[in-house]
């Protein structure tokens, strides 16, 4: 609060109350008299001056800050009204300008209409003026072009009407020319009918001749092929094409064992076999890691490769057949074969045209010619020579797993023991054993039924 406004309220309270207090009716006792009258004697005049002094110093004080506020407050209302004076002057001014400010902006849309519209006709006019343009060269060009056309076709009359008279003198000559040719024409009919007659029959006997010549090829490729198939291959050249063509096998199986697994290897040499559909590595059962001895057992992991050269190929299967459960087939895909660029023999059509089979056995390198003769009981298998004399003369003496070839140079079979050999005629197969981590179906059921169609077979043939 302000310091002289609340000492002119201080001021104006005490006022009051010396004017409200009746002075009259105090009545001092006498003691109080008696002890106050030596000190207000002298210290009442004093008092009282300077109390109405300071009364009056107040007094003028408030009236000084009256009039000040006052000043203060007429001051402000001018300034007041000369605000209100210059925003009702601006807000005029503001209106104005609004107005002028919208005029200009219909003014300005208007002189862009005219504008727009202004660039479209002139867009217009120069677009026109340059089609007229265009069309006026287009008619130069067409009536130099017709004018071009009419002088050369001017030429071509005149042309034409000389062709014309030299046509008249050609038809005047060709006339008797044609005379002429009838003549000849007659003369070379009589000589094209004597000519047609000629050509007849030196037609017929080409025909004979012809018909003669293909009976003839005929025969000499039949004779070709039944001297080839009657013809008996050294058994050199058979041995040397299977030593040019064979290809190893490796299998590997592992059965768990008690304190370690039992991984087995086995390795051969062999060639690759087709039916007329399929490709398969021929090998017999001990060429494998199985055994027909073994307990049937379930081997966790069969592997195997095809190798020849720097090619290897995977064995994804083996197959038992049914012909003779030891006999297994490993198939291999065409374009793995064909990759692998061994020979893929043929079974043989006829394999008991020839007395004698060519015996080669792979992990020795011996071969030879054996006799052998056809089982009449057992049609799924020959019996092969098996002397002691052929041992004893040096001659070779069959032996279980032996490949067994005609003397054309086709496969025959295989020797499932030390007399008798299976005769390849299809690989229907009795199990499918698919290589790999867990093979299926199981080893052991595989093996089983290999043991049991093997006991059930001939004493002579097992």
């Amino acid at each position: 609060m302000n310091k002289t406004l609340l000492l002119i309220m201080c001021d104006f309270m005490l006022l009051n109350l010396l004017a409200l207090t009746r002075w009259e009716k105090a009545e001092p006792s006498h003691t109080q008299l008696e002890s106050a009258a030596p000190r207000s004697a002298a210290n009442a005049p004093a008092i009282n001056a300077d109390m109405v002094e300071l009364m009056r110093v107040s007094l003028e004080d408030e009236k000084a800050s009256r009039e000040a506020l006052a000043s203060q407050l007429s001051s402000t209302q001018g300034t007041l009204t000369e605000k209100e004076k210059n925003l009702a002057a601006l807000q005029q001014q503001k209106g104005q300008l609004e107005g002028a400010l919208s005029a200009t902006q219909n003014s300005a849309r208007e002189l862009e209409k005219r504008y727009s519209a202004a660039a479209q006709d002139a867009f217009l006019s120069k677009e026109q003026l340059a089609k007229l343009q265009r069309e006026l060269e287009e008619r130069r060009a067409e009536a130099e072009r017709q004018a071009a056309e009419l002088a050369r076709m001017e030429r071509q009359n005149t042309e034409a009407r000389q062709r014309i008279e030299n046509l008249n003198v050609a038809v005047r000559v060709a006339e008797q020319e044609k005379q002429l040719i009838a003549q000849n024409l007659t003369e070379a009919k009589q000589q094209v009918e004597v000519e047609r007659l000629e050509r007849a029959k030196v037609q017929e006997q080409t025909t004979q001749l012809t018909a003669g010549v293909s009976q003839l090829a005929e025969k000499s490729g039949a004779l070709s092929q039944e001297i080839r198939e009657n013809r008996a291959i050294n058994p050199n050249v058979i041995f040397a094409e299977f030593l040019a063509n064979r290809v190893q096998t490796n299998l590997t199986a592992r059965r768990p064992g008690l304190f370690s697994p039992t991984v087995k290897d086995k390795e051969t040499k062999t060639v690759l076999v087709s039916d007329g559909t399929r490709v398969y590595a021929l090998m017999h059962l001990n060429d494998t890691p199985f055994t027909l001895s073994e307990i049937p057992t379930d081997y966790d992991q069969v592997s195997g490769r095809l190798t020849r050269g720097t090619f290897s190929a995977p064995i994804t299967e083996l197959q038992f057949l049914r012909l003779d459960p030891r006999v297994i087939v490993a198939p291999l895909d065409a374009s793995l074969a064909s990759l692998m660029g061994a020979k893929i023999y043929q079974l043989a059509k006829d394999p008991f045209k020839f007395p004698d089979a060519v015996l080669v056995r792979a992990d020795d390198g011996r071969y030879g010619d054996t006799p052998f003769r056809i089982d009449q009981a057992n049609s799924n298998y020959v019996k092969l020579d098996n002397r002691i004399t052929t041992r004893l003369f040096g001659e070779i003496a069959p032996k279980r797993g032996d490949l067994v070839f005609s003397k054309t140079g086709d496969l025959i079979g295989l020797m499932v023991n030390s007399d008798y050999c299976a005769v390849l005629g299809n690989f229907a197969a009795a199990f499918t054993l698919k290589t790999g981590e867990t093979p299926e179906p199981k080893t052991s059921v595989i093996l089983g039924d290999v043991q049991t169609r093997w006991s059930r077979l001939p004493i002579k043939v097992q």
